[in-house]
């Protein structure tokens, strides 16, 4: 143990001869302390709600996407896709089309996305934990389709449910036509879907607003898109890694292709709140930076209590350097042991959040919200940041002032 590290510990743990300098001692701890926990708590909220839309999500994209990177439609029988298909890391293997169409039914009328799918869509994603209703998952049934529209679509339509019997009436431009405003009818091919009773509610406008989901035969004919689709939505065997499975399937489709996973899918949404996150760390940092600057005062006040021992160590033999590096440690004990304290408050108050749910939204029965009380997801990565992030921030703030403060007072002493 070095003798600048030896004193600084003693001097930490040791009472004063002025009480005052304990009680400013504590107060630097625990308003690094209470900075530390804040980070780790807002950061592990940020963390809670990202989890939390991911899982929404996940009940309706796929693991993975690939759609071409040029143009809207690919052919359903190129070569790579042919060989993805027989990918054996690849568990699902399912045919989309998604494009605009109008929906009409009695008076009222939407714009909405068709999404033509294969039969296996149910083992694609976790569709059936967002279906609402007294039907069944079934897309087509010998020459009738069935469309099954999200809950935001419904409302659109004002309809409560999906129980009703007559048939949506779904219209969409014909391939290479120009509208005839003489007789606009004309220039559209007109489909039928019957409801099966079932509606989806993802808890995300995107989807609930504009989706119906229906058979790719369907879409197909709707479209006019006989041997085309607009993607390929995949799932891979368990256990498998994502991202070397994605990384994998790029290398064997080359440039033609875009590959994306969950999170890319929903790029937009993720980076607003990555960024939301980084500008909350940015500002507790700052907050950090002040609570570490009351070190400096309570290092003052020990700098001052202590001058008679500045003075025998110096006519012991230790030097300047030495004398510094005493009170050096001393600030940035403090800043780690604040640092200690604060990850170890953090984490139980996120535990204790994550576990009763201390801080809600509204009442526990309420249902105007997703969830009831506030997310917390505590990630291993963010509280080596936080611990990092304290414990640099309180080196810097103590090295000048120590500097300046211990060589004032030597020249006093």
């Amino acid at each position: 143990m070095s003798f600048p590290f030896y004193i600084a510990r003693r001097y930490i743990l040791s009472k004063k001869s002025h009480h005052a300098i304990n009680i400013i001692t504590g107060i630097s701890v625990g308003g690094v302390a209470i900075a530390t926990a804040a980070m780790i708590c807002i950061l592990s909220v940020f963390n809670g709600f990202q989890d939390m839309v991911a899982q929404l999500f996940t009940d309706f994209d796929p693991q993975i996407k690939v759609t071409p990177a040029e143009g809207k439609y690919m052919a359903a029988d190129e070569k790579e896709l042919m060989l993805l298909k027989r990918d054996p890391g690849i568990k699902v293997y399912t045919e989309t089309i998604e494009d605009n169409a109008l929906l009409m039914l009695g008076k009222h009328q939407t714009m909405v996305t068709i999404k033509g799918v294969d039969d296996n869509f149910q083992q694609l994603t976790n569709i059936k934990d967002i279906l609402h209703g007294s039907g069944a998952f079934q897309l087509h049934i010998d020459v009738i389709d069935y469309g099954i529209p999200g809950k935001g679509v419904l409302s659109r339509l004002g309809l409560p449910d999906a129980e009703f019997d007559v048939p949506m009436q779904i219209y969409a431009p014909m391939k290479g036509e120009r509208i005839d405003m003489v007789t606009p009818e004309e220039s559209f091919n007109q489909e039928e879907l019957y409801s099966a009773k079932l509606a989806f509610q993802v808890k995300q406008g995107k989807y609930d607003a504009n989706y119906v989901i229906t058979s790719l035969s369907f879409a197909r004919k709707l479209f006019e898109r006989q041997g085309y689709i607009t993607a390929v939505e995949l799932r891979v065997n368990p256990g498998t890694d994502i991202d070397q499975m994605k990384a994998s399937i790029k290398r064997k489709l080359g440039d033609k292709y875009v590959v994306k996973d969950r999170y890319e899918q929903q790029e937009d949404t993720f980076k607003i709140m990555k960024i939301e996150k980084l500008i909350s760390y940015i500002f507790l940092t700052f907050i950090l930076m002040i609570a570490c600057f009351n070190v400096v005062g309570s290092l003052s006040m020990l700098i001052i209590d202590k001058r008679d021992d500045i003075h025998t160590l110096h006519n012991l033999g230790a030097t300047d350097k030495q004398i510094s590096n005493i009170f050096m440690l001393e600030g940035r004990l403090i800043s780690v042991l604040g640092a200690i304290i604060g990850i170890v408050i953090g984490l139980a108050l996120c535990w204790l959040q994550d576990t009763y749910g201390l801080i809600r939204f509204g009442s526990e029965n309420s249902e105007n919200f997703i969830i009831n009380a506030y997310p917390v997801s505590v990630h291993f990565w963010d509280v080596v940041l936080v611990f990092l992030t304290v414990v640099a921030v309180g080196f810097i703030a103590v090295w000048y002032p120590v500097k300046r403060l211990s060589r004032i007072k030597n020249e006093k002493s």
